[in-house]
């Protein structure tokens, strides 16, 4: 290696760690931004169609904003407000607060204390709370600007999404065939976690979500979004809430309230994690369950909420670059041959 070419080397090195550095701080907006992008590009080559790429890109900026961002505020809102109100029903109904202590007592023979240990943990919360009250503008502030920056990617990915992806195809140092192979794979991958995981998560916990409103479990749009993120996960899904659902019902003497639920979510809900996620993750993804558990919990530890999906999309990504590289290698060392 010449001198050129290490100094090349260098300083593309450089303003990597350097882009990485800038990047850090709005990662999950950035990586919310690709996602949305990816799910809108098919809508974006069918807009512009009949009209200009910037058209097409405002438009569904638009619809993204309307669609997606929007929604997910209102719910956001509607589950703190949830969470508060649960916090404050504990004060208004002692007398169903202490049925379920007697019931749990004549079950396990323990006395329990469920105000006095919720009251402590409300005043801990409300401190924490009260002492990091001067940095509530600051975070709101970078959460604004995090937005705004997410969709600001979104209309640019779209607009010159055709651009990049000529550009990766003229970088990548692989053959056409082979990077379309690539690229393939990959796809089937995020489409396969997208409707596997995301989708199937939202329609669980929706389904889920009406067992517990027709039941009368109190706070059902807070515990169905919970299961919504809940259902993401393999293994898991949303048993944890429904499961302690029926148990709150059985404790509140609502026995058939409670075998009701019960076996709603066994039937109807179990249903969408029996077919729907295997067919769209065999289908598509082609994942063992076990992977997508570790991608998911990785993803979750490395990139944040976005490593929910994004983790398998990258144990994904490995796998399919891994069979491409070891079905064509022979075709690389060919073309190594003749550029040499």
């Amino acid at each position: 290696m010449n001198l050129s070419k290490g100094f090349l080397l260098a300083l593309v090195g450089s303003l990597l760690a350097l882009s990485v550095i800038l990047i850090q701080p709005f990662l999950q907006y950035v990586l919310g931004a690709v996602l949305l992008a990816y799910v809108l590009y098919p809508l974006q080559t069918r807009f512009e169609a009949y009209a200009s790429p910037m058209v097409a890109a405002l438009s569904l900026v638009g619809l993204a904003v309307a669609g997606f961002v929007a929604p997910f505020v209102v719910v956001l809102a509607a589950v703190a407000d949830t969470a508060d109100q649960l916090l404050r029903d504990f004060d208004t109904t002692p007398m169903q607060i202490e049925v379920i202590e007697s019931r749990i007592e004549e079950l396990t023979g323990q006395e329990v204390d469920i105000v006095g240990g919720l009251v402590g943990s409300g005043r801990e919360i409300g401190t924490i709370l009260f002492e990091r009250s001067t940095e509530a503008f600051g975070t709101i502030t970078f959460h604004v600007l995090g937005v705004a920056l997410a969709l600001f990617l979104v209309y640019y990915l779209l607009k010159d999404g055709d651009e990049l992806v000529d550009w990766l195809h003229r970088t990548v140092p692989l053959p056409t065939d082979v990077q379309r192979d690539l690229y393939a794979e990959i796809d089937d991958v995020m489409w396969g976690v997208l409707f596997g995981h995301v989708f199937v998560a939202i329609v669980q916990g929706l389904v889920a979500g009406v067992g517990l409103v027709a039941t009368g479990v109190p706070n059902a749009t807070f515990w169905t979004a919970v299961m919504i993120v809940f259902a993401m996960v393999p293994l898991v899904g949303s048993i944890p809430v429904w499961g302690g659902a029926v148990v709150y019902l059985y404790l509140a003497d609502e026995p058939l309230l409670a075998a009701g639920l019960f076996v709603y979510s066994v039937v109807v809900v179990g249903l969408t994690d029996d077919y729907l996620r295997p067919f769209a993750v065999d289908r598509y993804a082609k994942l063992n369950p076990a992977v997508i558990f570790l991608g998911i919990l990785g993803g979750a530890y490395a990139f944040g909420i976005m490593g929910l999906f994004f983790g398998p999309v990258v144990l994904g990504a490995l796998k399919a670059a891994l069979r491409v590289g070891l079905d064509n290698w022979s075709q690389l060392d060919a073309t190594a041959d003749r550029r040499s």
